[in-house]
C-alpha cells in the first residue's frame, strides 16, 4: 500500500499534544549568579552547570509540529555563560564599570532555580506561537536541587 499523505486539516483536528525538550538529555547552560539577601554561601558570587527540560502543549503547526526546538534552546542560550542578579546588587554597576555589563541578566527576583523557571515560561512565552497554551520550565542547579512548575 503506497504512502499516504494525510491533508493539512488534520494537523488542526490533532488535538493539543505535548513536546519534551531535554527531559533525556537537558540543555545545559553554565551561568554564575549569587543571592544577594541570603545568610549562607549563596550570598556569594558563584555558578552552575544548570541543566534545563522543557514541556510545552499546543496545537500542531502546518509545518508538523508545536514549536521548533531551536526557538526553545535559543531562548535558553541566552542565558549561557552569563551571569544573573537581582535588580539592586551593587554588582551590577562593577559588572558595567568593568565593561563587562552586556554579561548580566538582571531580573526583578533573586536569581534562584525557581525564579529562573519562572522567568525562563514567561520568555518562551513571549517568542512562542500563540497555539501553545501551556509551558514548563524545570531548571536543575545541583543533583540535589531541582526546579518547576507543578501540573
Amino acid at each position: 500500500m503506497p504512502f499516504e499523505r494525510r491533508p493539512s486539516s488534520r494537523l488542526a483536528d490533532a488535538g493539543e499534544r505535548t513536546l519534551q525538550v531535554g527531559s533525556e538529555r537537558p540543555i545545559r547552560i553554565s551561568t554564575g549568579h549569587r543571592l544577594l539577601h541570603h545568610d549562607g554561601k549563596c550570598s556569594r558570587p558563584h555558578g552552575h552547570n544548570y541543566e534545563i527540560s522543557v514541556e510545552v502543549t499546543g496545537s500542531l503547526t502546518q509545518d508538523g509540529w508545536i514549536v521548533d526546538k531551536g526557538d526553545i534552546t535559543s531562548v535558553i542560550d541566552d542565558w549561557d555563560h552569563r551571569f544573573l542578579l537581582e535588580e539592586g546588587d551593587p554588582l551590577i554597576d562593577a559588572f558595567e564599570q568593568s565593561g563587562d555589563g552586556d554579561s548580566l541578566v538582571v531580573l526583578e527576583h533573586p536569581p534562584t532555580a525557581e525564579v529562573m523557571g519562572l522567568v525562563l515560561e514567561e520568555k518562551l512565552r513571549e517568542t512562542l506561537p500563540e497555539s501553545v497554551s501551556n509551558i514548563s520550565v524545570t531548571v536543575r542547579e545541583t543533583s540535589e536541587l531541582c526546579a518547576g512548575a507543578t501540573q
